[in-house]
């Protein structure tokens, strides 16, 4: 997010309440504090504190893009975070206080991406490693929040380090691996780093593997320093010893880990925890590295972080699930789950606030709004879905896939209730239904918009409205399902009579439509779409009444109102949640949080919540600021 997006002083912030929402492709992005009682991971340009007990949320912001490593000290009194930025640009580190909750320091060397972080034991210092356009690891003074010293992380001509390990036991020694480039005479390369304190110097050696040329993705130290591990893309563990910089052993020597090792943890009774890109978890032994213990977990392990000793260990996944599992029993249980892919729509059920649903890519999910709980998760493989909307009786989801096809589910089984094939030519873009629940309105990719009627039984296309020229955004009924507008991307919005089937009145502009609302007194529409402009038209004649500048950077994709007309809410890809007041059409409140670009908002029947979807898989909700 760009400075100049922020909000003016004099506009009140919004309050979130929850996030849902892990952006599981971080490498050991999900942490354990070692409080026993907080998991701590990334979303976009946030850091989540979540209670483990009660699921109460605490967030970090500082970030101005997305967060890509994470460290938390020894004694838990600090939180450590990079994350990505521009290429040419300083990407920051940022150092949090944790019982305080707040920023104490920003650390600016590295260029382009800070790929990996850590502390020494004894949290004197930090440890960082630059990405691909930087390549230096850099020592920081936590107490001074001073850099020490930097090196290039790898020599000359052998590729980027992306993975760092501090020694367990000494504040001197730290391992460096990753990515290294071999060429034929050479031999594959580990780094061991000395701190050479009086001289501000890091010396590095060598460590001399042999024959065997490998691409590390993890790392895992033992708590007494004896040997360190390196899990490969190749599928295999390799076991160092830090003293003399030898390979000791390497394993399994069959049935290799599908996908490379991506998570190594080491454990105090001794043994690894060991997690595949193909979710397998693995509790097992050196030399052999044959599984005593295993899992199958959905989505490729990027996290494995232990509670205390061991006993109790969470897992994160690629797909953004988290697991706890017991090590006694070794099974598991989901705890948090969420959209990995961009999320689409928004919709809550007619009347009540307690749930709504989402879509995003192959899935629709169902949510529980108090407790951030998946109910319900709806899947068609291969396929996108572009719209859902709740019938008014509540006993299906409607939905639009890029497939052509619309399908109803049932919203409490998941259970297919039917089918609308060849709905649209170039899949189904939009969909909205009308309140007796006999008629789908849905809008499709070539620009026609379809009136369907809907029994029991049977699905029968009605009409077929051919106006607009490109792919319709967004639908809208009036409420006495006698009229309908319709947004597209060619610049027009249509008013339809949906009795006589027939175009009442078109909007021109120059923009591509994004979203359209009803007033709730129905004789006005707002629209908004990428020009950042939010316009106000006569039902009428469609005359413009008035137009405001929504956003300072990018479009607005979608809009909600609420059911007295007094205020409605935008966001957009300034990932800014905005609340104006109908009248004045003045901002008066702000809501800071995505990270991605807002693809849907909608405000809860009641007046209680904000809820904000974003293409980076993250559902928001807000506390609505007036009182209904």
């Amino acid at each position: 997010m760009e400075e100049n997006n922020l909000p003016e002083t004099d506009v009140a912030e919004l309050e979130l309440e929850a996030v849902i929402g892990f952006n599981g492709h971080v490498p050991n992005g999900l942490k354990c504090h070692p409080d026993q009682e907080h998991l701590i991971y990334p979303l976009g340009c946030t850091i989540l504190i979540q209670a483990i007990n009660t699921n109460e949320q605490k967030f970090l912001h500082g970030h101005r893009n997305n967060v890509s490593c994470l460290a938390i000290s020894k004694k838990g009194d600090y939180i450590a975070s990079g994350q990505v930025t521009f290429m040419g640009f300083k990407a920051d580190i940022i150092l949090w206080d944790y019982k305080k909750r707040e920023l104490i320091a920003r650390l600016s060397l590295h260029k382009g991406k800070i790929e990996a972080l850590n502390f020494s034991p004894n949290d004197l210092y930090l440890v960082s490693l630059g990405g691909p356009d930087d390549g230096s690891v850099v020592v920081w003074s936590v107490d001074k929040r001073d850099a020490i010293c930097g090196s290039p992380a790898a020599g000359l001509n052998v590729g980027n380090a992306t993975n760092v390990v501090f020694s367990r036991c000494r504040d001197e020694m730290f391992v460096t691996a990753g990515n290294w480039i071999v060429h034929m005479t050479s031999i594959s390369r580990w780094r061991v780093w000395e701190l050479d304190l009086p001289n501000r110097k890091i010396w590095p050696t060598e460590c001399q593997t042999g024959q065997k040329k490998r691409i590390v993705m993890n790392t895992g130290m033992a708590d007494d320093d004896s040997f360190f591990y390196l899990g490969t893309t190749t599928g295999d563990i390799l076991k160092m010893n830090p003293r003399t910089k030898l390979l000791t052993d390497t394993g399994p020597a069959k049935d290799k880990f599908s996908l490379g090792v991506s998570a190594v943890r080491c454990l105090k009774m001794g043994g690894l925890l060991v997690g595949s890109g193909a979710g397998v978890l693995v509790f097992c032994k050196s030399p052999t590295y044959k599984p005593i213990k295993k899992l199958q977990l959905q989505g490729g392990i990027t996290s494995i972080t232990l509670r205390g000793e061991g006993h109790q260990f969470f897992v994160g996944t690629e797909e953004s699930h988290i697991y706890r599992v017991n090590f006694m029993d070794f099974k598991e249980t989901l705890i948090a789950t969420c959209h990995f892919e961009a999320v689409q729509d928004i919709v809550f059920p007619f009347g009540t606030a307690e749930l709504f649903a989402t879509c995003a890519k192959k899935d629709i999910r169902v949510w529980h709004t108090t407790s951030n709980r998946e109910l319900l998760r709806i899947t068609v493989p291969n396929m996108t879905c572009h719209g859902i909307d709740f019938m008014r009786d509540g006993r299906s989801i409607i939905s639009a896939w890029d497939d052509g096809k619309i399908r109803a589910f049932a919203p409490e089984t998941g259970r297919l209730i039917y089918t609308i094939n060849s709905a649209h030519r170039i899949g189904v873009t939009a969909i909205a239904t009308t309140s007796d629940c006999k008629r789908i309105i849905s809008g499709g990719g070539e620009g026609e918009v379809r009136v369907w009627q809907v029994g029991c039984q049977t699905q029968k296309l009605e009409e077929a409205l051919k106006e607009h020229k490109s792919s319709v955004s967004c639908i809208r009924v009036k409420r006495n399902n006698e009229e309908c507008v319709t947004a597209s991307t060619d610049g027009t919005c249509i008013i339809w009579d949906l009795v006589r089937l027939r175009r009442n009145q078109m909007i021109l502009a120059n923009t591509l439509f994004q979203c359209v609302c009803y007033h709730p007194e129905e004789f006005q529409i707002i629209t908004s779409g990428t020009d950042r402009k939010i316009a106000y038209w006569e039902v009428f004649d469609g005359s413009v009444i008035r137009e405001l500048e929504g956003s300072l950077s990018g479009s607005i994709n979608g809009m909600d109102i609420t059911l007295e007309g007094g205020h409605f809410v935008t966001g957009g890809h300034d990932h800014l949640v905005k609340v104006w007041d109908y009248n004045e059409g003045e901002v008066t409140h702000v809501g800071v949080g995505h990270s991605g670009n807002i693809m849907g908002i909608r405000i809860s029947p009641g007046n209680q919540y904000i809820v904000s979807v974003s293409a980076d898989g993250a559902i928001l909700r807000w506390k609505y600021p007036f009182a209904s």
